[in-house]
Order: C-alpha cells, then structure tokens, then sequence
C-alpha cells in the first residue's frame, strides 16, 4: 500500500504518513483460559441527536451495541455502563439503565461475560450516608435484574460527604452485605475524576489502600476482584499480593496493562480495560498467545498497542473517551464522530491526528484508505489544513 496521509504535528507542521497494509486478526470468540479480560465499552451517540451538554443522552443504539457485538467476537467481556461510556460525563440513568438491559441480552446471545457499574449518580443531591446506601441498592438491584454481575463504582457523592475511612466502610459494609453474587469493586483515581479525591478517607495512597484491603478481606467471599485506575504498576503489585486469596485484581493501568498482565511469576493482573476497546484485536491475539504459554508472541503484541494507549490515556486523563469513540469511528463501528454531551470537542485536532497515526502503526485500523478519508474530512470541518 503506498497512500499516504499528511497529518498536523505537534510542532506546528505536518508530516506524512504511509499507511499500512491491514492485518488480518484472528477472531476469537471463546474467552481465555490464562486470564479474565474485559474491555471498558464507549457508548456511540446518534448523530441527529440533541447531544449538547447538559442535555439527555441520545444514544445510537444499533451502532453500541453492534460494537459490543465486535468485543465479544475477541473474547472480551464487556465492562458496561463505567466511566468509557461517559458515566458522570454526560450518560443519564436512563440510559445507563436501557444501556444495561440491551448489553446483558447480547452477552447472553453470545455466552459472553458483562458486568455492568452500579454507583449512586441517577440522584441529583444525597445529604447523609443512609442515602448514599440506598442509591447503591437500587443501582446493584437494577443491575442483578438484567442477570450482569455488578461492578461497584465509587461514588462521587460519598467523596463529598464521607469525613473518615469508617464512613466508607459503613456504606461498602451495608451494601456488600446485600449482593447476590460476587462484585467487583472499582477504586477510580482521581486522575480519571478528580471528584473522588481523598476516596477510602485519606488522600494518602497507603492510607487509603489500608482501608481498601480491610473491606476486602472482611468481605472477600463476595468480592469477586477488585479494579484499580491509579495508573500506578508499583502500587497494583504491592495491592495484588496483598489481596485474599481467590480475589482477583482486575487491572485499570492504560499506561502498564501488559506488564501487569503477564505477571512476575507469582502474581498476574486480569484486565478491565478501557484500552482494550480501541486494541480489542491486538489483545485478543497477545491474550491468546499468553493461553498457549507463547511469552515472545504476548509481549510482541501488547508491546504494539501500548504507544496508543498511553496517548489516547495522556493527561488531562478523563477525556479519553473521546481518543475511544474516535477509533471505532476510524474503523467504520459508528457512522458519525459525535459524543453525547458534546464531549468529541474535548480533544484537539493535533491529539486526534495522532491516535490515526499511532493506529495505522500498530496496523488496528481494518480499511486504511477509508480511515483516512474519514481523516481527512474531518481535519477539513475543523479547520486543519495545509
């Protein structure tokens, strides 16, 4: 292939990109047997929809849910409802809850694994921690009903109201005493939502992740694993070895996920992954490499996806979504590139020429030559020519 693209650059220029040959990725539809791998799904907003923000979420549901489709088919299970689809960023609970029901019928269509985030956010104000209990009990009991396993999300609410660690504890306490099954509980850093500083009542790591672990092993029969974003490999090793066992630590690290993943020889991470929606199926061939014990292979692949992630994840970090919804719509998953609240504003158009050209490198993007005529049209509606 000898197309090329000329993309702006960081420095003010341009360069030109030659794009490159398509890979041919190998579907693989049963999950892994070495590790558990979800991807943290984006949500694809309906291009004639009212989508500014503060407004109702309109979703474009076919072309949501046809990307799940696409997770399932490498072997993910999808992390659904969490912060890649704009949680507390524009996605309302209503959505959230249709969001929910229409993911867990299709993981169920495709014997695949969902878990889905239950939190607090469907209510406006809560004032005491008896609330913030029983906000929790109507989003994990909404969740259980659509047969998804519950991902506990921390809670922006219980940052602003908690005062010490024994608040965290009386809220997780009350509701890990309720589930049905075992939960996966997510430690969101503040680097992703700088609303839950100071989460688990101490803005020191150590302090913090004391009362983590002391909810954990207290309650270590019905947490199935926990999910960690603090973007922080020393920490996830310390926290990993420190877990019961049987609990799983489900790694949150878009900057270090394949080094975590393949573990140190006693200790692995699984994956819950918003990266892994943008390299599903580099993943899927690293994951299956790592399930016939094909070390060289597994680190080859992952080793291709890290350079986008890491920049679809820089700072400022919570805007990675938009670096997300832009990838599926390089690659021909959703036909607009809009996002509810208007969030595909958030990045620049420099930012987003890279993610194309960090894609068509590590060869994730399936037709090239239609990317990058949807590049192009693009780089021209914004403004950014030559």
């Amino acid at each position: 292939m000898s197309a090329s693209i000329h993309l702006p650059a960081a420095d003010g220029g341009w360069s030109e990109v030659v794009l490159r040959e398509p890979r041919q990725w190998k579907e693989h539809p049963r999950p892994y047997s070495s590790r558990v791998a979800f991807a943290a799904a984006h949500v694809a907003a309906d291009p004639l929809g009212d989508n500014t923000p503060g407004s109702p979420a309109a979703v474009d549901w076919e072309s949501t849910l046809a990307f799940r489709r696409e997770l399932f088919r490498y072997g993910l299970g999808v992390a659904e409802a969490m912060d890649t689809a704009q949680r507390n960023m524009g996605l309302d609970w209503t959505s959230v809850r249709e969001l929910v029901r229409r993911s867990a019928e299709q993981a169920r269509a495709f014997g695949a694994r969902i878990a889905s985030g239950a939190g607090t956010d469907h209510r406006d104000q809560l004032d005491t921690l008896d609330e913030v209990i029983a906000a929790y009990e109507e989003q994990v009991g909404f969740v259980e009903s659509t047969g998804s396993q519950v991902i506990v999300m921390a809670s922006r609410h219980l940052a602003r109201i908690a005062r010490s660690a024994e608040d965290y504890r009386r809220v997780y306490d009350a509701v890990l005493r309720q589930v049905a099954e075992p939960v996966i509980l997510h430690w969101l850093g503040e680097v992703f939502d700088p609303q839950l500083a100071g989460y688990w009542g101490s803005s020191d790591v150590p302090t913090a992740t004391g009362c983590f672990l002391d909810l954990v092993r207290d309650h270590a029969e019905k947490v199935d694993g926990v999910k960690v974003s603090l973007l922080s490999a020393e920490h996830e090793r310390g926290l990993r070895a420190a877990l019961p066992a049987g609990v799983r630590l489900y790694t949150g690290d878009d900057f270090n996920y394949p080094e975590l993943i393949r573990g140190d020889g006693q200790h692995h991470s699984d994956a819950l992954l918003g990266a892994f929606s943008a390299v599903a199926p580099a993943a899927s061939a690293a994951l299956a490499a790592l399930d016939e014990g094909d070390l060289a292979t597994y680190d080859a692949e992952m080793a291709a996806t890290l350079a986008l992630s890491r920049h679809v994840f820089s700072a400022p970090t919570f805007y990675y979504k938009t670096g997300i919804a832009f990838m599926a719509w390089l690659c021909g998953h959703q036909p607009g590139f809009t996002m509810i609240g208007g969030l595909q504003s958030a990045r620049s158009a420099v930012h987003l020429a890279r993610v194309f050209e960090l894609a068509n490198e590590a060869r994730l993007l399936p037709d090239p030559e239609f990317a990058a005529h949807r590049m192009r049209l693009w780089l021209a509606a914004a403004g950014a020519v030559r």
